[in-house]
């Protein structure tokens, strides 16, 4: 399975971490004004209650020194009955407000992530494994849209309930209400000591989420290589092991929530019955009402149980904060290839283009003194020199790790030089926009890749606004429309879950369509015919010297017959050029390439009589 140690986050609380993660939530910063108005008056009818009760205890009921009066009750009922339906009515809103803010906030920050996704480079994909950014789209950001919305609104009302019942409490008796608070600041003391001790272990328990997610996706997208190398128990071993590290976590979290809680209660509970006993003591000696002891014991109950409530949020917020530390490490990921200010000002950048300042893409390439080395690796380029003319094919041949891809990857700028300079139409391409340059890209896999729909979906994906005609015309160039019409639906064919219903041939032929059909002034082919049979191949091939016609072209290949049409091969090995020209030419040399063609021929011979045989 794939090891990746993303960062750890060993900061405390952060008021700072918070404050950008409500930036995101800014369009809804009026729904959560209304939501704290909405709490304050469901808090002040919770305050309301004890005080309409001590009234009726002390006005309506007879005591030994006084008789009850029957005076001004229906009065007191529509009274009570008007604040409970408000109540109500609170509750009702504040409830469709939390679930508004919830979904709303898990949209934004999607769609937010979802765009820098579309932003980030290659580059980036290449190092973060899958597992860990669909943990970062779906549980954290779900994690982050229940904090705002239904935490952040337990806050707001154990807020208003202390502060109110604190000023009613200290209206009728300052100092038992202050011998009541007395328990404030140890338990203050130990909220702090649990928060550090609980965001912990919700850190552990977010990052090794992220490697099950990823043990996931490996799983199942490795399904056929684990069945043919008998590797389901070493998997589920493995797999094990990650699930019991998030167990070990997850219950040392709820271990110390669990007995932080009663903590919290059992002091409560002490300040509740200290209340009472002082209470108490001042009704039999008449220096206190009953119902004004009934309002202590209330509100003793009522100042600890938001006090409960907040703990229990700041509990619950130590598990967001570590969702929404990895969360913001997506969100403010910087790109490695960014556009200058200056060029997206003229060009427009990935999701605002200024396409009536593009000028056309005639072809020419040139490589000027280019070194590259990939992030914590060693160089692969060292002062490569290469020119290229608008609409010359050139074939990239050698060993594998030579650095053929990373040529080609320089050219369609999924990395940068890290010294020198590539020239487009004689432009340095860094004076061009990313997508300038994309745009104008035909790119085809090794492995390719394919979309859930249909057959003309996926031809179209390429250019969304191309006719039925157009699409018919782009399979026809690359002669996949015989396989195509065989089908049942033909080209409305479903092509399942990354082209699992069509061979490999068959999935290369509609990438290779796909690829056509945007009209590419520079074309790639990494490997497109390593993956398919013989005949596949001689169909691929024949396509290729129709649609290549007039783009400029580059083709990685092992197999040599692919590339012997070329106008200019090169023989790369350990980043350099070391042998160049055409198919006779490189031949005749009796250098590198020569070895090549020739041990490939031999083998091919070998295997065509063995199949013969």
């Amino acid at each position: 399975m794939q090891q990746f140690d993303e960062k750890d986050y060993t900061q405390k609380f952060s008021l700072s971490l918070w404050r950008k993660i409500m930036n995101y939530a800014k369009e809804y910063y009026p729904d959560l004004g209304r939501l704290a108005v909405t709490m304050a008056v469901s808090a002040a009818c919770d305050v309301s209650f004890p005080l309409m009760t001590t009234y009726a205890i002390d006005h309506f009921i007879p005591t030994l020194d006084r008789p009850g009066t029957m005076n001004g009750v229906p009065v007191f009922v529509i009274m009570y009955v008007l604040v409970l339906l408000v109540q109500v009515a609170s509750i009702y809103y504040f409830l469709y407000l939390g679930g508004k803010i919830e979904v709303g906030v898990c949209y934004t920050i999607r769609k937010k992530a979802f765009q820098k996704l579309q932003e980030l480079p290659f580059s980036y994909y290449d190092r973060m494994p899958v597992g860990y950014l669909m943990s970062r789209m779906t549980s954290d950001t779900q994690r982050l849209g229940e904090t705002i919305g239904w935490s952040l609104l337990d806050l707001a009302w154990g807020a208003v309930m202390i502060v109110a019942t604190s000023v009613a409490m200290f209206a009728h008796d300052v100092k038992l209400t202050l011998m009541v608070l007395l328990v404030v600041p140890p338990l203050a003391v130990v909220s702090w000591w649990f928060q550090q001790r609980i965001l912990k272990s919700y850190r552990a328990v977010r990052k090794t989420n992220s490697k099950i997610t990823g043990a996931f996706n490996e799983g199942i997208m490795g399904a056929k290589t684990t069945k043919t190398l008998v590797r389901e128990d070493m998997n589920m071993e493995e797999f094990t092991l990650l699930t019991h590290d998030m167990k070990k976590s997850s219950v040392r979290a709820a271990s110390l929530s669990a007995v932080y809680l009663p903590i919290v209660v059992a002091l409560g509970s002490l300040a509740t019955a200290y209340a009472l006993w002082k209470g108490g003591q001042q009704v039999l000696i008449g220096g206190m009402t009953l119902g004004v002891l009934q309002l202590f014991v209330n509100y003793t109950v009522q100042f600890f149980e938001p006090i409960r409530n907040i703990a229990n949020v700041l509990a619950e917020m130590q598990s967001a904060q570590a969702a929404a530390e990895r969360v913001l490490t997506l969100l403010e990921t910087e790109p490695d290839i960014v556009d200058s200010p200056e060029v997206r000002e003229v060009f427009g950048d990935n999701f605002h283009p200024k396409k009536e300042n593009w000028p056309p893409l005639r072809g020419d390439v040139e490589f000027c003194h280019v070194d590259f080395q990939y992030k914590e690796g060693e160089k692969v380029l060292s002062d490569f020199n290469l020119k290229i003319k608008a609409g010359e094919t050139i074939a990239l041949v050698g060993p594998t790790g030579a650095g053929k891809s990373t040529v080609v990857n320089l050219i369609c700028r999924f990395y940068e030089p890290t010294a020198g300079e590539i020239k487009i139409d004689g432009v340095n391409y860094k004076e061009r926009s990313q997508l300038w340059l994309q745009s104008n890209l035909g790119y085809v896999l090794q492995e390719p890749r394919l979309f859930s729909g249909t057959i003309k979906d996926n031809i179209r994906y390429a250019r969304l606004d191309a006719s039925d005609e157009e699409v018919e015309e782009a399979a026809r160039m690359v002669n996949a429309e015989p396989f195509i019409l065989k089908m049942e639906k033909g080209y409305n064919t479903d092509v399942g879950e990354g082209g699992s219903r069509l061979s490999t041939g068959e999935k290369q032929l509609i990438s290779f369509a796909r690829a056509i059909l945007a009209d590419p002034r520079i074309f790639v082919l990494d490997e497109a015919t390593s993956s398919v049979d013989t005949q596949t191949e001689l169909i691929i091939q024949n396509a290729i010297s129709k649609v290549l016609s007039g783009r400029t072209s580059f083709i990685i290949a092992h197999r040599l017959s692919t590339v012997r049409t070329a106008d200019r091969i090169l023989v790369i090995d350990d980043g350099k050029i070391k042998e160049m020209g055409t198919h006779q030419e490189l031949l005749q040399m009796k250098g590198a390439y020569y070895k090549l063609y020739t041990n490939q021929f031999q083998e091919e011979q070998a295997m065509e009589i063995l199949a013969n045989k």
